[in-house]
């Protein structure tokens, strides 16, 4: 397979230096490379596109008119990320949990961080997301985000940035599970020669933390969803069946005297853990949005009575919003005393006169993003806009100034892709997996997102983004 005509230009590449020449780390995957014939490897395309098929890896986008499910297209070049990378990764990924975890302890009891003046008190008081019913509450373990999805990019330097934190739901992790199931396939004795760190014991890993939460020899623990048709459903289910735990939605569930209770063919059976996929403003309608179906009437009562534990734990998302994230390397250092291992991406926080000044004047430079929007949407990526959506955001920002930021347009390194026109370069992010139980624990892999279309820095499914396995190397 010709690599030649390969332009990662001002992007650092993945695979290739500034002088064209394969990285260390990926040099045993370039001489595959060389050799495999087109032919061939567009083979191993087509087989990974009918197993993922096959095996059901869908997500649905509910604004596409087109149908409800898609594939997630899996790119059949993998990304290669040395262990020397991994371990700093690993290291600055466990101090940001720790700090974080710290965090929502804090401002749901003593609030020593807002009445110490470190993070504005308005900021995380006013948030939607700071959830009233659970001041004064500590869960399970002294744990609030037990499942973590940290979104990283690299700039033109090679240098790691954190971009998001994702400590509500965060999905992905099933894509990552099966990715590696179909490439490995496809590879099968260089994946052996090059020493790829196993993922397969994720499920296992998940399940031991879920069970860390409950003080019951075995407790009975259960996957909340909303149901078929929400965007993850694929990975609901997955990991049920993965784990050997029940799939559980709002109607299977009862709470009686503050004990919650599954409803089965035998009858009820106590719940003790459930690792849920429901948002907390639906969780409970009784504790948060009266109009939530999706919700178990009086389960928020029996959490607060310490007969339910839930992963993650309601009001985690206070700690994810993007205004609260400019603030991350200062709650490490707080908590800490130490400096971040990894850094944020410069932050403008428009809620600031100075900051917001800036942004009305910068824009065309920046990347706005909606302080609680995910999944690619609330967000001006300024150099690819046109001057009509640059006045819109202007507009926005200065009617609700709290609910923007904005941060400069990184260059997202490359990796190489099988295109129509043969091995090309396209934008990558990167999305390691954290788990938190009896310790911090680095998943030593990651769901790789990459934008399919030439140019593009969307890398998220719902926007047209695909995916690719990630091997952490053994040495």
């Amino acid at each position: 397979m010709k690599t030649e005509g390969y332009l990662n230009g001002e992007h650092f590449d993945e695979m290739f230096s500034s002088e064209g020449k394969a990285r260390p780390h990926y040099q045993e995957y370039y001489n595959y490379l060389k050799k495999a014939s087109s032919k061939k490897m567009r083979q191993l395309q087509h087989a990974a596109n009918k197993a993922q098929k096959a095996m059901g890896m869908t997500f649905n986008v509910y604004h596409d008119n087109q149908g409800v499910e898609k594939i997630l297209h899996l790119d059949i070049v993998p990304r290669i990320i040395s262990n020397t990378e991994w371990k700093k990764l690993e290291a600055g990924l466990k101090q940001r949990i720790h700090a974080l975890n710290l965090f929502l302890q804090d401002i749901y009891n003593e609030q020593k961080i807002l009445k110490d003046g470190v993070v504005p008190s308005e900021l995380i008081l006013g948030s939607k997301d700071f959830l009233k019913p659970c001041i004064g509450l500590t869960p399970p373990k002294g744990i609030w985000c037990h499942i973590t999805g940290t979104d990283l990019i690299r700039d033109k330097n090679g240098e790691y940035y954190i971009l998001e934190d994702n400590l509500r739901c965060p999905s992905g992790v099933s894509y990552m599970l099966e990715s590696r199931e179909i490439i490995k396939r496809a590879y099968p004795q260089l994946f052996n020669d090059e020493g790829v760190m196993p993922v397969s014991d994720y499920p296992a890993k998940l399940l031991r933390m879920l069970q860390y939460l409950s003080d019951k020899p075995k407790p009975v623990v259960g996957v909340l969803t909303p149901g078929i048709y929400n965007s993850a459903y694929f990975e609901h289910s997955y990991l049920a069946l993965q784990m050997g735990v029940e799939l559980v939605n709002g109607v299977d569930l009862i709470v009686k005297d503050k004990i919650v209770y599954m409803q089965t063919t035998k009858g009820l059976e106590q719940i003790d853990v459930l690792y849920r996929r429901i948002d907390d403003s639906f969780l409970d309608p009784l504790a948060f949005n009266p109009e939530s179906m999706l919700g178990i009437p009086g389960i928020f009562e029996a959490y607060q009575a310490g007969n339910i534990a839930f992963a993650n734990a309601p009001g985690t998302g206070v700690a994810d919003d993007k205004a609260v994230y400019a603030y991350v390397p200062r709650i490490i250092k707080y908590y800490l005393g130490e400096e971040p291992i990894l850094n944020n991406v410069p932050t403008y926080l428009c809620r600031e006169e100075e900051d917001r000044t800036y942004v009305l004047d910068h824009m065309e430079e920046l990347v706005v993003k909606q302080t609680n929007a995910a999944g690619g949407y609330g967000m001006l990526i300024g150099p690819k806009s046109t001057p009509a959506e640059h006045e819109k955001f202007r507009q926005l920002i200065m009617d609700n100034p709290n609910n923007y930021i904005a941060q400069p347009t990184l260059s997202l390194s490359t990796v190489p892709c099988l295109t129509e026109d043969g091995i090309d370069g396209r934008h990558v992010d990167l999305r390691p997996y954290i788990l938190y139980g009896n310790e911090i624990e680095v998943i030593p892999g990651a769901l790789t997102r990459v934008a399919l279309k030439k140019g593009s820095l969307v890398v998220n499914s719902s926007q047209g983004g695909g995916s690719k396995d990630t091997w952490v190397l053994y040495n």
